[in-house]
């Protein structure tokens, strides 16, 4: 007989650990799916190294990957860290494109820094705005924060898509040669596209680095902060946190608009690092939203990990695309990822949970005991004191 006991306390080496031996768990299954379809795996895994990290140029396109996945991650585990389920971070990733492409049309020929900021904050503003939609639904009227924000997904997809598509927008370029055979959006002026680090043949995206500065902000925001401190009071109990005079509905709404207002960094990022324009193809076809969930679930939901794990999605991302071909197809390399991350993640059970062997119970033993002396001798006595006597219990009423 085993049973599974909740840890109060999870060791660091142990969430390493774990990760490592599901990822070891996941590369033998996903041998096996090769050896079965004719593939060479270690020739295969070599190649994804390579695809992902090691060819010229290959880390460059892991971390193109990994841009706006860091920045998705963050927002989906700022707001499961108090519980709250944040399932939109690619509907608030297409309105943060929207804005950002927005705001740097409107700032075209402005000094590019205050270009980027514009961007950004229109970007964050828009993520932001659209994520306080399910967020005012889920503080005030309890609605189910998962289904509000994945619903809101097409919604926003769908929007971004009317915009460029089947509108005269401000969005839409209606002039150029182009865009006459073929609908698009306003490309921005090449002097406000944002700049790129380059160490020898390694570029860095603005975005990456705004994602590693935002990780570094989030995590000592959780960890070292009075916001923090009750965001995981709220998410321990609410109705405790309530009784300690938090407000809990404000801190849902400020949560999600916090969370929405990364995802909207993503899509200013895609815009002002990539796209340069709103691409609503380009945006749906990625789903980086969804990956980012992914990432933030591959580490545990810590933001500093986040990095590590949005690099790691990036890396097979960018190596599915390299290895796809006649010989290899697409459906097989989807295959490969989803064994690993499937191991992945649900092998984090083992550091929320330890497996315990339960006591054999003696099927004697109620015999023994019915058996034994009266029960009469053992019934305790109940206090008839004046102090306990005739006392009700009043309910506790939150204030």
């Amino acid at each position: 007989m085993i049973r599974l006991e909740r840890r109060l306390d999870t060791p660091s080496w142990l969430s390493i650990a774990v990760v490592l031996f599901a990822f070891g768990m996941g590369l033998l299954l996903a041998a096996v799916v090769l050896l079965v379809t004719d593939h060479n795996p270690l020739s295969t895994y070599h190649s994804m190294l390579r695809a992902g990290f090691t060819n010229p140029g290959a880390l460059s396109s892991t971390l193109v990957n990994a841009t706006p996945i860091l920045l998705t991650a963050l927002c989906a585990l700022v707001a499961i860290r108090m519980r709250i389920y944040n399932i939109g971070g690619e509907g608030q990733l297409y309105m943060g494109a929207m804005g950002a492409a927005g705001m740097g049309i409107a700032l075209g020929g402005a000094p590019r820094p205050m270009v980027m900021v514009g961007m950004i904050a229109g970007g964050c503003l828009a993520g932001a705005l659209w994520a306080a939609i399910p967020g005012f639904l889920r503080s005030r009227l309890s609605t189910n924060e998962i289904l509000t924000t994945l619903m809101l997904n097409y919604v926003a997809g769908l929007f971004v898509y009317y915009l460029i598509f089947n509108s005269h927008s401000y969005w839409r370029d209606l002039t150029s040669g182009n865009a006459k055979f073929y609908p698009q959006g306003k490309t921005l002026d090449r002097a406000d596209w944002w700049p790129a680090l380059h160490f020898g043949h390694l570029v860095i995206p603005t975005g990456f680095i705004i994602g590693l500065v935002l990780a570094a902000v989030v995590w000592w925001t959780l960890r070292s902060t009075r916001a923090g401190f009750q965001l995981r009071v709220i998410a321990g109990s609410q109705s405790a946190a309530r009784y300690a005079g938090i407000r809990t509905k404000r801190a849902v709404l400020s949560v999600m608009v916090v969370s929405g207002g990364l995802a909207g960094v993503a899509g200013a990022s895609m815009v002002g690092d990539f796209t340069h324009m709103l691409d609503p193809n380009g945006l749906q076809q990625a789903q980086f939203g969804y990956a980012g969930i992914v990432a933030a679930a591959l580490v545990g939901f810590n933001p500093l990990a986040a990095v590590i794990g949005a690099i790691f999605i990036g890396s097979l991302t960018n190596a599915g695309f390299q290895l796809q071909g006649a010989t290899f197809p697409q459906g097989l390399v989807g295959v490969i990822e989803g064994i690993i991350l499937l191991c992945v993640l649900g092998a984090q059970f083992l550091t929320t949970y330890r497996i315990r062997r339960a006591p054999r119970r003696d099927p004697a033993a109620p015999a023994a005991a019915a058996s034994g002396p009266a029960l009469a001798d053992q019934t305790p006595v109940l206090d008839a004191s004046p102090t306990f006597a005739g006392r009700d219990l009043e309910p506790v009423t939150e204030p």
